[in-house]
């Protein structure tokens, strides 16, 4: 490792197969070959389904919730995935997440304006606001619309990144004490279950936040 960022380098060789490893889950989820479902197959279902039946709550529009949770289950997968030796990290890298914000907040722009713009612009000005601050609303309202898709790329970005590079200076001591190298050992594995637990938070945010920003047109 020549320096603390190398780690999420994409290009690591002539033929590099880094960016591969974001549609390994593409390989691993058919389970229709399957005579009886197994119990990764059982888990999926349960989360799949409580996932529907929570954002049929907040979403306005039905058919929907197949496209978040397939987001959210392909962020999930890139998130774990990250996790283990050798592989790398595509949701450390803000072309990955924000390929995945941006297009989604821009397909919700164009068709709010196109086909509901009087509620559009009802959004720029909330109820009860003095009409000497509406012009300050509407500027308010316009720039936090316009930093949505940035926010949910960087947000899941920097949180990727974080625990990698906490666990990479962890890794780059040499601790001559055995005591000290079990300590360390201790912290490595804390440190492992809170970024899984952060690997799927993050994903069940960026897909809670999307859907939130599509119940509002």
């Amino acid at each position: 490792m020549t320096n603390l960022f190398s780690t999420f380098d994409p290009c690591t060789g002539s033929l590099s197969l880094n960016w591969v490893s974001t549609l390994i889950m593409l390989m691993i989820t058919p389970y229709n070959y399957w005579l009886m479902s197994n119990k990764n197959s059982i888990i999926l279902y349960i989360l799949i389904k409580s996932l529907h039946q929570e954002m049929k709550l907040i979403m306005p529009y039905k058919g929907n919730t197949l496209l978040m949770m397939s987001m959210f289950l392909m962020i999930m997968y890139n998130n774990v995935m990250g996790l283990m030796p050798y592989i790398f990290t595509s949701s450390s890298h803000l072309i990955f997440s924000l390929s995945l914000a941006l297009p989604m907040w821009m397909s919700f722009m164009i068709y709010g304006w196109l086909n509901k713009t009087n509620m559009m612009f009802t959004h720029l000005v909330p109820s009860g606001t003095p009409m000497v601050l509406m012009p300050f609303m509407v500027m308010i309202e316009t720039i936090s619309n316009l930093i949505r898709p940035g926010s949910l790329a960087v947000r899941l970005t920097a949180n990727m990144i974080a625990g990698h590079l906490l666990m990479s200076l962890l890794g780059t001591n040499s601790i001559s004490s055995s005591m000290l190298m079990m300590l360390t050992m201790m912290v490595f594995i804390l440190l492992m279950m809170f970024e899984l637990a952060v690997a799927m938070i993050q994903s069940y945010v960026f897909m809670t936040l999307t859907t939130l920003y599509s119940s509002e047109i």
